[in-house]
């Protein structure tokens, strides 16, 4: 068995303005070996990488922190470090401890966490795909629940809108709405994905905002009764619209701005007052501000896993090599559920 071993790495090679592109990422391997074992009273783990998570809010990490929203991304989002031009990018992953001097974690232990954050030891005896801890199992699961059930406070009856409601948080979101009894619509970019919508997650009604040339009409045809919740992944022109079809009292969890991201001149919101009039909650999130209901939520999550009343679809994709065509493919939306890189 190899006692050392250079590693492999995703490394960003500049700051990236606008879209980024697989040219702005580069597998290297390590010039370093490193020792397959941890020293001796260190209180460290040593782990080997098994899946990786592909998320949004991972492009705006690769802008220079002085260039408007990505400095607001990186001051907000302080329990990660934005990725630095030569250096490995980073973010959620599913690892297998192959050496450990720390009491809590053996060697052939399964954890999930975030690099420079926390490990979060895996359960083996639950029966799902180790790939779940990147999503439905992980940060990605906690921030649909928190969103959906901390910040809307849904109702039996109500009305939800999702907006990039067939991605990773999307998806459940929309079903954690249907087991509430909610009439849920979501909005998708292909009508490969409005069909998942409708015929796999049991939404009541979806439309792909690509062929809508007036978001406003399309939402008044979905849901003529108005909207009470609205889960915000989108930003611009989806938000604008959504906010004139708020029934009074509604309530807007914002997750993300996916849209916004890469522009070099963010679009203006121009029916904020609607907020006022309609006396709406409009509430930002991190699901790290809820991380201590994380247990309640794996309780809440796993009984439906069990009952096979929740679908998580993953989009998986091989190999390290691909793991840059995989990230930049998901600003570009070619991804159906949650982007997964599965490394060994």
């Amino acid at each position: 068995m190899e006692t050392t071993v250079r590693n492999k790495q995703v490394i960003l090679k500049h700051y990236v303005n606008g879209f980024p592109e697989e040219s702005d990422l580069m597998i290297v391997t390590a010039p370093d070996t490193m020792e397959l074992k941890v020293k001796p009273g260190s209180s460290t783990i040593l782990v080997k990488n098994l899946f990786l998570s592909c998320d949004p809010y991972m492009g705006t990490f690769m802008r220079e922190s002085d260039s408007g929203s990505s400095e607001v991304a990186v001051e907000t989002l302080s329990l990660l470090d934005a990725f630095i031009p030569g250096k490995p990018i980073a973010g959620v992953g599913v690892s297998e401890v192959i050496d450990s001097d720390d009491p809590c974690f053996a060697k052939g232990d399964f954890v999930w966490g975030i690099v420079d954050w926390e490990e979060f030891k895996i359960d083996i005896s639950i029966n799902v795909p180790l790939s779940y801890y990147t999503g439905i199992l992980s940060v990605t699961g906690l921030t649909a629940y928190a969103g959906f059930f901390e910040i809307c406070s849904p109702k039996k009856g109500e009305t939800v809108f999702v907006s990039a409601a067939a991605g990773a948080v999307g998806q459940l979101v929309g079903q954690f709405a249907k087991l509430m009894g909610c009439y849920v619509v979501g909005s998708a970019g292909s009508k490969q994905k409005v069909d998942l919508l409708l015929n796999k997650f049991g939404f009541d009604d979806a439309f792909n905002y690509k062929e809508e040339p007036d978001l406003d009409a399309a939402l008044k045809r979905c849901l003529p009764q108005g909207i009470d919740i609205y889960f915000e992944n989108v930003g611009g022109k989806m938000l604008d619209s959504v906010l004139m079809n708020m029934n009074v009292h509604g309530r807007i969890a914002v997750c993300g701005m996916i849209s916004q991201y890469h522009t070099e001149t963010e679009e203006g919101i121009q029916n904020l007052p609607v907020v006022v009039y309609k006396r709406i909650k409009m509430q930002g999130f991190l699901a790290f501000d809820f991380i201590d209901r994380f247990p309640k939520y794996l309780e809440f999550v796993l009984r439906y896993i069990n009952e096979r009343k929740l679908v998580y679809v993953e989009d998986i994709v091989e190999g390290l090599e691909n793991g840059p065509a995989a990230l930049v493919g998901l600003f570009c939306g070619q991804n159906v559920g949650k982007q997964v890189l599965k490394i060994a």
